[in-house]
Protein backbone atom coordinates (compact mmCIF):
# COMPACT_ATOMS: atom_id res chain seq x y z
CA UNK A 1 0.00 0.00 0.00
CA UNK A 2 0.85 3.78 -0.59
CA UNK A 3 1.94 5.58 2.33
CA UNK A 4 0.46 9.03 3.23
CA UNK A 5 2.52 11.99 3.64
CA UNK A 6 1.78 14.64 6.31
CA UNK A 7 3.50 17.99 6.00
CA UNK A 8 2.99 20.83 8.76
CA UNK A 9 4.30 24.08 8.16
CA UNK A 10 4.98 24.38 11.83
CA UNK A 11 4.76 21.79 15.49
CA UNK A 12 1.55 24.48 16.33
CA UNK A 13 -0.13 22.66 13.45
CA UNK A 14 0.43 19.54 15.56
CA UNK A 15 -3.78 18.96 17.14
CA UNK A 16 -5.53 18.94 13.79
CA UNK A 17 -2.04 16.72 12.23
CA UNK A 18 -2.95 14.61 15.06
CA UNK A 19 -6.73 14.11 13.76
CA UNK A 20 -5.20 13.11 10.14
CA UNK A 21 -2.88 10.44 11.86
CA UNK A 22 -5.06 9.15 13.82
CA UNK A 23 -7.65 8.30 11.31
CA UNK A 24 -5.03 6.94 8.79
CA UNK A 25 -4.06 4.96 11.60
CA UNK A 26 -7.23 3.54 12.38
CA UNK A 27 -7.56 2.46 8.69
CA UNK A 28 -4.20 0.96 9.00
CA UNK A 29 -2.42 3.34 6.35
CA UNK A 30 1.22 3.92 6.63
CA UNK A 31 2.09 7.37 7.18
CA UNK A 32 4.59 9.60 7.74
CA UNK A 33 4.86 13.48 9.48
CA UNK A 34 7.30 15.84 8.40
CA UNK A 35 7.56 19.90 9.73
CA UNK A 36 8.64 21.44 6.70
CA UNK A 37 7.82 25.85 6.48
CA UNK A 38 6.81 27.09 2.36
CA UNK A 39 8.59 30.26 3.63
CA UNK A 40 11.47 29.19 6.54
CA UNK A 41 12.66 25.24 4.68
CA UNK A 42 11.47 25.96 1.25
CA UNK A 43 14.13 23.47 0.10
CA UNK A 44 13.32 20.79 2.69
CA UNK A 45 9.72 21.33 1.30
CA UNK A 46 10.62 21.23 -2.38
CA UNK A 47 12.99 18.26 -2.03
CA UNK A 48 10.52 16.20 0.01
CA UNK A 49 7.63 17.09 -2.95
CA UNK A 50 9.93 16.11 -5.70
CA UNK A 51 10.82 12.57 -4.08
CA UNK A 52 7.78 11.78 -2.33
CA UNK A 53 6.73 9.24 -5.83
CA UNK A 54 9.87 7.54 -5.69
CA UNK A 55 9.81 7.28 -1.47
CA UNK A 56 6.67 5.02 -1.59
CA UNK A 57 3.80 8.06 -1.33
CA UNK A 58 0.54 8.22 -3.10
CA UNK A 59 -0.83 11.49 -1.42
CA UNK A 60 -0.02 14.17 1.05
CA UNK A 61 -1.36 16.08 3.25
CA UNK A 62 -0.49 19.52 4.16
CA UNK A 63 -1.46 21.74 7.08
CA UNK A 64 -0.63 25.71 7.42
CA UNK A 65 -2.47 28.42 8.50
CA UNK A 66 -2.09 31.96 7.53
CA UNK A 67 -0.70 33.08 4.75
CA UNK A 68 -0.84 28.75 4.38
CA UNK A 69 1.42 28.48 0.55
CA UNK A 70 2.52 25.09 1.83
CA UNK A 71 0.40 22.80 0.12
CA UNK A 72 0.63 25.16 -2.86
CA UNK A 73 4.68 24.90 -2.79
CA UNK A 74 4.68 20.94 -2.32
CA UNK A 75 2.07 20.84 -5.41
CA UNK A 76 4.16 22.50 -7.38
CA UNK A 77 6.83 20.32 -7.21
CA UNK A 78 4.69 16.68 -7.42
CA UNK A 79 1.94 15.62 -9.24
CA UNK A 80 0.51 13.26 -6.28
CA UNK A 81 -2.45 14.28 -4.94
CA UNK A 82 -2.49 17.17 -2.24
CA UNK A 83 -4.88 18.32 0.06
CA UNK A 84 -4.48 21.15 2.10
CA UNK A 85 -5.87 21.43 5.81
CA UNK A 86 -6.35 25.21 6.64
CA UNK A 87 -5.32 25.63 9.94
CA UNK A 88 -7.30 28.39 12.21
CA UNK A 89 -5.14 31.30 13.95
CA UNK A 90 -5.84 33.76 16.27
CA UNK A 91 -6.04 36.52 13.78
CA UNK A 92 -8.64 35.69 11.24
CA UNK A 93 -10.10 31.86 12.73
CA UNK A 94 -8.55 30.09 9.37
CA UNK A 95 -10.39 32.17 6.83
CA UNK A 96 -7.08 33.82 5.78
CA UNK A 97 -5.22 30.44 5.76
CA UNK A 98 -8.64 28.60 3.70
CA UNK A 99 -8.55 31.47 0.95
CA UNK A 100 -5.01 30.99 0.29
CA UNK A 101 -5.00 26.80 0.01
CA UNK A 102 -8.21 27.09 -2.21
CA UNK A 103 -7.20 29.90 -4.55
CA UNK A 104 -4.61 27.57 -6.72
CA UNK A 105 -3.70 28.61 -10.35
CA UNK A 106 -5.07 26.90 -13.02
CA UNK A 107 -2.82 23.73 -13.36
CA UNK A 108 -1.51 22.95 -9.68
CA UNK A 109 -4.36 21.81 -8.19
CA UNK A 110 -5.09 21.46 -4.22
CA UNK A 111 -7.71 19.54 -2.83
CA UNK A 112 -9.31 21.62 0.15
CA UNK A 113 -11.16 20.29 3.25
CA UNK A 114 -12.89 22.52 6.21
CA UNK A 115 -10.80 24.57 8.55
CA UNK A 116 -9.19 22.35 10.79
CA UNK A 117 -10.41 19.31 9.03
CA UNK A 118 -7.70 16.69 9.22
CA UNK A 119 -9.78 14.02 9.81
CA UNK A 120 -11.83 14.66 6.43
CA UNK A 121 -8.24 14.86 4.64
CA UNK A 122 -7.07 11.47 6.52
CA UNK A 123 -10.39 9.99 4.48
CA UNK A 124 -9.74 12.07 1.57
CA UNK A 125 -6.52 10.15 1.50
CA UNK A 126 -7.75 7.04 2.56
CA UNK A 127 -10.56 7.58 -0.70
CA UNK A 128 -8.09 8.21 -3.77
CA UNK A 129 -5.57 5.48 -2.51
CA UNK A 130 -8.87 2.99 -2.08
CA UNK A 131 -9.13 3.49 -6.27
CA UNK A 132 -6.57 0.49 -6.57
CA UNK A 133 -7.03 -0.72 -2.92
CA UNK A 134 -10.13 -3.28 -2.51
CA UNK A 135 -9.21 -3.99 1.14
CA UNK A 136 -8.88 -0.21 2.37
CA UNK A 137 -12.35 0.26 0.21
CA UNK A 138 -14.22 -2.39 2.34
CA UNK A 139 -12.62 -0.59 5.25
CA UNK A 140 -14.03 2.65 4.17
CA UNK A 141 -17.39 1.18 3.46
CA UNK A 142 -17.62 -0.29 6.67
CA UNK A 143 -16.72 3.34 8.62
CA UNK A 144 -19.53 4.54 6.78
CA UNK A 145 -21.73 2.06 7.83
CA UNK A 146 -20.64 2.73 11.19
CA UNK A 147 -20.95 5.94 11.34
CA UNK A 148 -24.44 6.01 9.83
CA UNK A 149 -25.56 3.45 12.76
CA UNK A 150 -24.05 5.85 15.64
CA UNK A 151 -26.62 8.91 13.76
CA UNK A 152 -29.41 6.33 14.26
CA UNK A 153 -28.43 5.57 17.67
CA UNK A 154 -28.42 9.15 18.27
CA UNK A 155 -32.30 9.69 16.57
CA UNK A 156 -33.31 6.52 18.30
CA UNK A 157 -31.95 8.52 21.89
CA UNK A 158 -33.71 12.05 20.93
CA UNK A 159 -36.93 10.25 20.53
CA UNK A 160 -37.08 8.63 23.74
CA UNK A 161 -35.67 11.64 25.45
CA UNK A 162 -38.15 14.19 24.27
Amino acid sequence: MKKVGIVMGSDSDLPIVKKAADQLRELGIPFEVHVYSAHRTPQEARDFSLGARAAGFGVIIAAAGMAAHLAGAIAANTTLPVIGIPCSSAKLDGIDALLSTVQMPSGIPVATVAIDGGTNAALLSAQILAVEDAELAAKLDAKRRADAQKVLEKDEGIAERL
